[in-house]
């Protein structure tokens, strides 16, 4: 009996240790989750042809533009290129092509190539022509065309030194009700460049933080998930300031959480040569959230 009667104490005793220890156990997890989310983001920043490759952003205009290692051309590729000019890129109507000088390495899906029509990334996966360690592609943006450029030695890319976040803090973790519309409306969300991206957007997220009522306008993706770009307080002294990006699955029973701690960075942080769109109106918050990514120290 007395030796049941220790193991039924000793039993009671773990349980009373295990129920004690849920919560540091549960915060645990969560806190390994958001530093393997924020492994992850970094991995894909630094991957080859990621955002830190960006070298150059040039927008065509109708006729001949030159493409070439150099200021004299109206595409300047980077010093790793040694040849000089490239070749020439025709834009016409809004239909662009590419013919590449005599002697010039170019290739497209592995491919060689000295002529080629050129798909822009508004038709979903752009023309990529590839030389040494660089590419570049057609971006289309309302009525412009532009060439982007990507170096896989950019000095962004090879002397990165690395995101910088707030410490993790599980109460920036917050449920959000989604004031849906009857129907997604189109809303027009500013970018760098001066004009406007069209997004849906399904209705309004509100939700309280720090006791205070917040509401924030988020657009659709294609899988039905959430894409909010915000500002708040600290983006005056230690956040990014024309605002930070932030990702949410997609609402069950019209919930979204909204996981600040996540909240990153837009390519613009880090490159000139990104077109990112900006806030919203109304997506302005009216206090700090210390949470997620801070400025990056270039």
């Amino acid at each position: 009996m007395h030796e049941e009667k220790m193991k039924s104490t000793t039993t009671f005793a773990l349980i009373l240790l295990l129920w004690s220890l849920a919560p540091a156990l549960a915060e645990s997890d969560y806190v390994t989750g958001v530093q393997k989310w924020r492994a992850e983001e970094e991995a894909d920043l630094k991957k080859p042809n990621g955002w830190l490759t960006l070298s150059g952003l040039f927008w065509l205009k109708e006729g001949t533009n030159t493409v070439g290692a150099g200021p004299e051309f109206d595409v300047h590729l980077t010093d790793h290129f040694k040849q000089g000019k490239f070749g020439e890129i025709n834009l016409h109507d809004g239909k662009a092509s590419l013919k590449v000088d005599q002697g010039v390495e170019a290739k497209a899906d592995g491919k060689p190539v000295s002529t080629i029509a050129l798909v822009s990334d508004a038709k979903g996966k752009p023309t990529e022509i590839r030389t040494g360690s660089q590419l570049f592609y057609l971006i289309q943006r309302e009525d412009r065309y532009g060439i982007r450029v990507k170096d896989n030695e950019s000095k962004s890319r090879t002397e990165f030194k690395g995101q910088n976040w707030y410490p993790i803090n599980e109460s920036y973790r917050v449920p959000a009700h989604l004031a849906a519309w009857p129907e997604p409306q189109e809303l027009l969300v500013p970018n760098v460049l001066g004009g406007h991206f069209k997004m849906k957007s399904p209705g309004l997220l509100k939700f309280t933080l720090d006791g205070k009522e917040l509401s924030l306008q988020p657009v659709l993706e294609d899988d039905g998930s959430l894409f909010l770009i915000f500002r708040d307080q600290t983006n005056d002294t230690e956040t990014y300031s024309a605002g930070r990006f932030l990702y949410a699955d997609k609402p069950v029973n019209g919930v979204a959480m909204l996981d600040f701690n996540k909240a990153e960075n837009p390519p613009c942080a880090f490159t000139p040569y990104a077109t990112c769109p900006l806030p919203p109106a109304g997506n302005d918050l009216p206090v700090a959230i210390p949470a997620g990514e801070k400025r990056y120290d270039h």
